[in-house]
């Protein structure tokens, strides 16, 4: 399967687009999460937690964490992939230069593509942070 890249956004053969995040957009390095963790404002909700914090830079970058108390490899993955594609269609909404991670309760086990899409929404208004774009 050949694809066309550009900026993260990845076009098949058929033409449909697809979405990626670049590597520059993946949260990785154990000092970022600490100082995330420790200085950084969390927010709440049913399925997800938020955690953000501004990092200087011109991008967001982003990861996305399922504990073992989620369930096996299987449900961890199936988490992330539905707390993913939540974040892909509201992180345009968002303000340039944070660092954000996505946690999943163990609550998210057996829940729609809506129900965590909802959540996701949820704490992200009350993070306040769509009221910065303004």
């Amino acid at each position: 399967m050949r694809s066309t890249w550009s900026s993260g956004i990845c076009r098949n053969q058929s033409g449909s687009r697809v979405f990626n995040m670049l590597k520059k957009e993946v949260l990785r390095n154990k000092n970022d999460f600490s100082s995330i963790y420790r200085t950084g404002r969390s927010v709440g909700d049913r399925y997800v937690v938020l955690f953000f914090k501004k990092n200087g830079l011109g991008y967001n970058r982003t990861a996305f964490l399922a504990s073992k108390k989620v369930g096996n490899s299987v449900r961890r993955n199936r988490a992330r992939r539905l707390m993913r594609e939540s974040w892909r269609r509201i992180a345009e909404d968002l303000p340039a230069g944070y660092d954000f991670i996505i946690i999943a309760r163990n609550t998210i086990n057996e829940r729609s593509f809506q129900d965590v899409s909802s959540s996701l929404n949820h704490a992200v208004r009350r993070s306040r942070l769509k009221e910065q774009v303004k």
